[in-house]
């Protein structure tokens, strides 16, 4: 059985991140989106907040779960008998970066392959950061993430 990893921060979770998650669901029997705690991140969605919306945009596809994570993707994916780590490419800028992760990744556990996926073109330069600026100044951030999301920022940056 082919388990997936998309780790992520998710803050929030945006169309061009539901984008590869639908396709990368199709890639992988079972697919694990990855959640991270990250320490050196100051979200501005708390990690519930992060998956409660997660579960909410993706309960239509059976074959994922939601899951949070601290500290090595590799050892996540170990503890979760994981074997693909999916990553998403927005431009050619990302690449140098998630190489370098994949890399590294495959020097700490060779028994994982990274696959990317290129990002719909229409969502290439859609970013949460992006999503999360337009929010706070009241932009409509309505064709950026789905409908529970864009109203849960609303009430947000209220």
């Amino acid at each position: 059985m082919k388990i997936g990893i998309y780790p992520g921060t998710f803050d929030p979770v945006t169309y061009g991140h539901l984008d590869v998650i639908k396709r990368a669901s199709k890639v992988v029997d079972y697919l694990i989106v990855g959640v991270l705690c990250n320490v050196r991140k100051q979200p501005l969605l708390t990690l519930q907040e992060r998956i409660q919306l997660l579960e909410s945009v993706t309960d239509d596809l059976p074959n994922i779960s939601i899951e949070s994570f601290s500290g090595l993707l590799v050892e996540f994916a170990k503890q979760k008998n994981a074997n693909v780590i999916i990553r998403g490419l927005r431009a050619v800028t990302d690449f140098e970066y998630e190489l370098q992760l994949a890399q590294s990744n495959q020097y700490l556990n060779s028994d994982i392959e990274t696959i990317f996926l290129a990002t719909n073109v229409q969502y290439s330069f859609l970013s949460s950061s992006m999503v999360k600026e337009i929010a706070q100044f009241g932009g409509n951030v309505d064709a950026l993430v789905p409908p529970k999301v864009a109203e849960f920022l609303r009430t947000k940056y209220r």
